[in-house]
């Protein structure tokens, strides 16, 4: 492997991360892709790459894969919403993220890329368009996915300042399209929807992009970024009622048109949550879900589009991408 470009990609067994390799597969880059020894292995496979095994939570593994990489692109993270210990993800997506730009760094990384989220970003929330300069406040954080991601960021860029480390941030919005095999929670809105298991919705707004568009964002913010600065990777700005009536609409359904308060889906959210802690089993809905909709999660790109040449395509694009690959994949119905 050709070490004046060797790459190292955390993630790639997940989502966003086989996207990136995929991207910068065709850039020319030699990746080694890091992978726990119990991933599922399926989003490499057609991919030319080095696997080595490691684990967030295990430095050693860490600076072993970083060893003779000229970049570093971090992506792997655990995205949920619920977990049954909010421990576990704090390791993951906070130690973990500072070890592995720690691990870089002593390698002798020419550029880092940490794939953070716009949920680590301020929010407004009434429709008007946050981004990067958007002010923060940890209380306002809701959910330990978003606290976790916020505090990882933070952690990241102060490590980065303090020891001059030449790191890019990206804040990716809600990506969909192929490859989400676990799935992630947007991809299981996008299956639901599709397979008529979503009756009704409530009042809030993402900002949803193709996962391919993510991918290229990271590609540019590896090249072109400026160190020590963050890069919203947005797509379109919709309500969910939108979102919803689209994805319907491609699948051949017809959307869900029952509007609920949040006073009449609060306690079904708190009776799924209770029975979550008994069971394990991820609940459909939390009170965390539902204090997050309160704010339309919208936000701009502009940034990214001006210093990187980010673009994006339609989301219907997005949405007819992600449901051929669920059929192929046997996780929808024809």
């Amino acid at each position: 492997m050709d070490s004046r470009m060797t790459t190292l990609i955390t993630g790639a067994t997940g989502f966003v991360g086989s996207a990136v390799a995929r991207v910068l597969a065709r850039r020319g880059h030699a990746l080694r892709l890091l992978a726990r020894p119990s991933s599922d292995r399926r989003n490499l496979e057609g991919l030319d790459a080095e696997i080595v095994t490691g684990d967030l939570t295990d430095p050693a593994s860490l600076a072993r894969a970083a060893a003779g990489c000229r970049y570093v692109v971090h992506v792997a993270a655990d995205y949920r919403i619920w977990v049954p210990d909010p421990a576990e993800m704090m390791r993951a997506n906070v130690d973990g993220a500072v070890a592995m730009i720690r691990a870089a760094a002593d390698a002798g990384a020419e550029r880092i890329v940490h794939c953070s989220s716009v949920a680590a970003l301020g929010q407004i929330g009434d429709g008007t368009l946050a981004d990067e300069a958007t002010p923060t406040n940890e209380a306002d954080f809701v959910g330990i996915y978003k606290r976790s991601k916020y505090r990882a960021e933070r952690a990241v860029l102060e490590l980065a300042a303090r020891e001059a480390l030449p790191v890019v941030v990206v804040n990716p919005a809600a990506p969909i399209g192929p490859r989400d095999i676990k799935p992630t929670p947007t991809g299981k809105m996008v299956l639901d929807t599709a397979a008529g298991r979503v009756p009704a919705y409530i009042d809030t707004g993402l900002n949803i992009v193709h996962v391919d568009d993510v991918a290229e964002g990271h590609a540019l913010a590896l090249e072109r970024g400026r160190i020590g600065e963050r890069y919203v990777l947005g797509g379109e700005n919709l309500l969910l009622k939108d979102i919803l009536a689209l994805i319907s609409d491609v699948a051949g359904r017809h959307p869900p048109r029952i509007r609920l308060p949040e006073a009449v889906i609060w306690p079904v959210a708190w009776a799924m949550e209770k029975t979550a802690g008994i069971t394990g089993i991820t609940p459909l809905m939390t009170r965390d879900h539902l204090k997050m909709a309160r704010k339309k999660m919208f936000y701009s790109s502009a940034k990214a589009e001006a210093e990187l040449g980010y673009k994006t395509r339609p989301v219907r694009e997005a949405v007819k991408d992600a449901l051929a690959w669920f059929r192929a994949a046997g996780m929808l119905r024809s």
